[in-house]
Formats: structure tokens, sequence, C-alpha cells
């Protein structure tokens, strides 16, 4: 018990980090979304790359075609989710991108023949309801950071179905290695193309708290897992979206309106769900 609850204070504490790194997007204000997407990796880049060059192996990838196109999906994952923290409440942001786990469950039936059980049918089911009170859609230009935000949790959702197949092949340190690398590279031609804006001090500080507690949350999440099971934990990432309400009311004063309200609590209805029959399932097997 007492490792279990290691294991849930460190969650807590990565769902925090997740929430100050989107507080931090937000906060670094009308900079290009390029601009943070490459400041977000490169901070990633250089504390994946200090832990393997510390750590024995190689920097060799096995598996190139899977982690290229795991870097591919989550590059297109983390701009949409910056993009929308940029035009719509953080909280509504936060928990729209926070549905990934529910297209994993889809994108693994699909593409790894992994059985959608019956439990997990009314969990997404409670998901998507939670989106469309969430996008509130109007069939207008108004809608679209929140189908951005949405789509950031869909290719979140391939990059992490990707990664399920990652791991029978390749170290976590290297999937996070190349994604870093990837992003960075990919990223830095747009800056010397013009997508590059001289920041204030209080912006430049915010692009390095974007990139500290992104990888602060990455490696709190890792030594989570290493002190009890992932389907255990994952009702405290949602942590994220409680702690991205509040900072949204104190920084923002971005009340979520009735809808958004049911909403989220919906979605994190459908979350709790999940969790309650994989408890249940543990507890009979």
């Amino acid at each position: 018990m007492k490792e279990r609850n290691k294991g849930i204070l460190l969650m807590i504490l990565a769902s925090l980090s997740f929430a100050l790194m989107a507080s931090a997007v937000k906060y670094s204000g009308e900079l290009p979304t390029v601009q943070k997407v490459f400041f977000r990796n490169f901070v990633g880049l250089i504390v994946s790359g200090a832990m393997i060059y510390f750590q024995p192996g190689t920097y060799t990838g096995k598996n190139i075609f899977g982690l290229i196109s795991r870097s591919i999906f989550g590059l297109l994952g983390v701009f949409f989710y910056f993009y929308a923290i940029d035009h719509i409440p953080l909280a509504d942001a936060v928990v729209l991108n926070q549905t990934s786990p529910f297209f994993v469950v889809i994108m693994s039936a699909v593409f790894l023949k992994e059985r959608i059980r019956r439990f997990q049918i009314p969990a997404i089911l409670m998901a998507m309801l939670g989106v469309s009170l969430i996008i509130q859609p109007e069939f207008d230009a108004s809608v679209l950071p929140a189908v951005v935000a949405l789509f950031s949790a869909i290719f979140a959702a391939t990059a992490y179905t990707t990664i399920r197949h990652l791991r029978l092949t390749d170290r976590p340190q290297i999937i996070v290695f190349y994604f870093t690398l990837f992003s960075v590279i990919v990223t830095f031609p747009f800056l010397l193309l013009g997508h590059f804006e001289k920041p204030s001090a209080i912006q430049a500080a915010s692009l390095l708290a974007v990139g500290v507690f992104a990888t602060s949350g990455q490696l709190l999440m890792t030594y989570a897992y290493r002190f009890s099971e992932a389907g255990d934990l994952s009702i405290y990432s949602y942590g994220k979206t409680i702690f991205s309400v509040v900072i949204g009311i104190v920084l923002w004063t971005e009340i979520p309106n009735l809808l958004s309200f049911i909403g989220i609590g919906a979605i994190l209805s459908g979350a709790y769900i999940n969790y309650r029959f994989h408890e249940s399932r543990r507890g009979l097997g």
C-alpha cells in the first residue's frame, strides 16, 4: 500500500505539472504556436539526451518506422493542443485533450486488434457526450479551436497507440529522445522563416516554464508507474483537469458555463467508470 501511495502522489504531481505547462503556454501570450512547441521539446531533448548519455545503451532506435510515426502524430497532437489552449478556456482545452485515452481504446481495437470490453462502451459514450457539451457546435468558425483540441486528443491517441507497439522494441528514453529530436528539427526551420517573435522577459520565462513543466510531468509520470500499475493510476491523471479549472479561474477569470461544467463532469465520469471496472476485473482476477 505504501508503494501504491507513492505512485498516486507522483501521478498527482505529474498532473499538476502538466496543468502548469498548459498554463505557461497560455501565459506566454500571442507568440507563434510553433515557437511554443519548439521550446517545449527543446528542453525535453536536452533532458532525454542526458538520460541516455549517462545510462548504458545506445542512441540507435530499433523500430525506426514506429519511432518516426510516433513522432509525427505526437508533434501534431502537441501543436493542435497548444493552438487550442491559446483560443479557448484552459479547462476546456485540457479536458478535450484528455479524451485521448478513449480514442486509444478505439484505435487499439482497430489497429492492434485489442477487444473493446463491454464496460468500456458506456465510458466512451459518456466521454463523447461530454465532448459535445463542451464544444457546443454552432456550425461556424467559432467552433474551430474546440475541434482542434479534440483532434489534438486523436493525434495523441494515435501516438500512444504507436507507443504501445514500440514498447516491445525500444526503451522509453529512446522513444522520448526521438520524439523531441524530431520535433525540434521540424519546428526550427519555421522559426528561421519568420515564425519567431522576440519574447518579453515574462514570455521568455513562460517558454522556459513550458519545457520545464512538460519534462517534469513526463518524468514524474514515468516514476509513478514504477510504484503502481497504469490502470491503478489512470484516474489520478485527470487531476490535470481539476487543476486547470482552478488555474483558469484564478489567472484569467475563465469560469466554464453550465454546459461546459456538465461536459467536464461527463468526461470525468467516463474516466471513473473505466477505472472502477478495471479495478473490479483486477479484483476478480
